[in-house]
């Protein structure tokens, strides 16, 4: 069973309150994958929030270029926004994608991809700490640390190879694929798995469950938030986390949640924490241990 530690006070000092307890050394250099948030989303996390937590684990902030049309497609594009947002400020940024050829990575006992792309840069790391907002995908139903891990650290070839379960790596091709939802989801969890391995342990997973679109960072026209905000979560297990952040939902008494329940359920997002589990990359059974 893994650990899963909570605080309904969502604060920049609590994240890092979580993470101490986790008593996880991330080794060397160390990367902070954060959601840069796209131009006009009005719900993305702000570098203003994460600052403490990336300081405090000297990081550098990670992020890859999408696959659809944005202000996030291209590296000249991505950049500009990301210094618009405040991110360069503050943090070192490495673009991880921002050069060919990308790093690619054999997915073992894989059923819907073989391989993974990620930004070749990521090579330059000796951890990670994942660090995920918590809401609603237009896709995926949920995005949380497993999406952060898959979509999130794929370059924008390995985005489309995802998106379309291995048929292109062209970010103008793969919208064209209409795959079975549930190969979807599986290829997220494929690719989550490939991250998981390279870092080898060397790793942690902080949820924030705040600001609660049933859409994703990624949108330039969000959907305001239903349901109010639940807290703040940190793990070992990417699993875990995100199963114990689904339970939060359900569990919760804000009538607000039932927007954010029928995104989850009428995308079937439970589906990538089945097969991240079958894969073992972490665990569905979890203590949840809440911290004041």
């Amino acid at each position: 069973m893994s650990t899963v530690y909570f605080t309904k006070e969502t604060t920049p000092e609590n994240v890092v309150k979580l993470f101490n307890l986790l008593n996880k050394d991330l080794p060397g250099k160390v990367a902070c994958k954060v959601h840069s948030g796209e131009k006009g989303n009005q719900n993305f996390l702000h570098p203003e929030f994460w600052k403490p937590i990336i300081e405090h684990v000297n990081g550098v902030v990670v992020e890859c270029n999408t696959a659809y049309e944005g202000q996030r497609n291209t590296s000249e594009k991505h950049l500009k926004l990301i210094e618009e947002h405040g991110w360069s400020k503050y943090f070192d940024i490495d673009l991880l994608d921002k050069e060919e050829p990308d790093l690619v990575l054999p997915v073992k006992n894989g059923l819907v991809i073989k391989d993974n792309y990620l930004g070749k840069n990521i090579d330059n790391y000796d951890s990670m700490l994942v660090l995920s907002h918590f809401k609603g995908h237009p896709s995926a139903g949920y995005g949380g640390a497993l999406k952060q891990l898959a979509i999130g650290c794929a370059s924008s070839r390995g985005k489309a190879n995802i998106h379309s379960i291995g048929k292109t790596t062209s970010q103008h091709e793969c919208w064209k694929t209409k795959p079975p939802q549930d190969k979807f989801l599986a290829a997220m969890a494929e690719a989550a798995s490939t991250v998981t391995e390279y870092f080898q342990g060397n790793i942690a997973y902080i949820n924030i469950m705040c600001n609660m679109s049933v859409d994703c960072d990624c949108c330039a026209v969000a959907e305001d938030p239903k349901i109010k905000d639940i807290g703040i979560l940190a793990s070992l297990d990417p699993v875990a986390i995100d199963q114990a952040c689904i339970d939060l939902i359900y569990q919760c008494d804000d009538p607000g949640k039932k927007h954010l329940i029928e995104r989850i359920e009428t995308r079937n997002g439970i589906h990538t924490i089945e097969v991240a589990a079958k894969l073992e990359i972490g665990k569905r059974e979890y203590q949840l241990i809440e911290v004041d």
